[in-house]
């Protein structure tokens, strides 16, 4: 039976895990898939899922810096996508391209399921408000904490991302709030950095006074993009987990919407684990 074949696009891909990924979930699943990895240029996304698909490619995920791109390129997307104006994974289908957004519920999976940490009624700050952070606002309301805080060095950016998730955030119960990164109001009992920082090689952008003691600090990066934070978060005690967990649990999600297979993603994760810090 040949193979159904899916890919990853972005710029910087070389070091993305997603193949490795999702070769493991196929091969605990039985479902035939090849995934491979494309390098796009700036300015040829578009092509680059056009000559894709005119492969036989059944769809692909997205990743910096595409995923708003991808958002305006698909015909018809979930809600999610739609309220983070970004995507990072694609269907094609009879219908067109097809796009969600699979990194929030990702990540909000991994704090709740693999860090055993509930959201419910707790204080979030969520550090940046680009396309990362956007990703995964909706989710992470969606889990119900009390309060949310978006900081950005911007602060008329992070204002506009909480203007648009505002009815959700009222749904939800959630006291949603934008903050520059020099007054961040109070302290967190989980704080997510959706920034590169440590990838830029800049300090932390926050004061440490944001983290409660025992704080559970989370980057959305892995490797040595998050180092720079996880060393910080541990040093004024607080919790660090860097963003593996995220990595596998949104690469579920969209191994789920292209196979209609829900993934073993804890073994998986236990699995990439080993190998990321030299164990296997």
């Amino acid at each position: 039976m040949s193979a159904d074949r899916y890919c990853v696009m972005g710029n910087p891909v070389e070091h993305s895990r997603s193949p490795w990924i999702h070769a493991r979930f196929g091969e605990l699943t039985g479902q035939a898939v090849e995934y491979g990895k494309r390098l796009v240029e700036p300015g040829g996304f578009a092509r680059a899922v056009a000559a894709f698909r005119a492969e036989g490619g059944k769809g692909c995920n997205v990743t910096v810096p595409f995923k708003f791109e991808a958002a305006a390129l698909a015909a018809r997307s979930t809600p999610r996508a739609q309220l983070a104006r970004a995507c990072n994974t694609l269907r094609f289908d009879a219908d067109g391209i097809f796009g969600d957004n699979t990194d929030g519920i990702g990540l909000v999976r991994d704090i709740t399921v693999n860090a055993a940490t509930s959201l419910a009624g707790r204080e979030l700050l969520l550090i940046g408000a680009g396309g990362a952070a956007a990703g995964v606002l909706g989710p992470l309301l969606e889990a119900g904490p009390r309060r949310l805080v978006v900081a950005n060095r911007t602060r008329e950016r992070a204002a506009e991302l909480v203007a648009r998730h505002a009815a959700l955030a009222r749904q939800h119960g959630v006291e949603l709030a934008a903050s520059g990164l020099a007054e961040v109001p109070g302290a967190f009992d989980i704080v997510v950095n959706g920034t590169a920082s440590s990838l830029q090689g800049d300090s932390v952008p926050v004061p440490a006074g944001v983290l409660r003691p025992g704080a559970l600090a989370c980057d959305m990066m892995y490797g040595a993009a998050a180092r720079g934070f996880l060393h910080w978060a541990q040093g004024h005690g607080a919790v660090a987990r860097d963003g593996l967990g995220m990595l596998v649990e949104q690469a579920a999600e969209s191994f789920f919407l292209w196979r209609g297979v829900r993934p073993p993603s804890a073994q998986v994760l236990a699995e990439l684990r080993a190998i990321v810090d030299g164990r296997a």
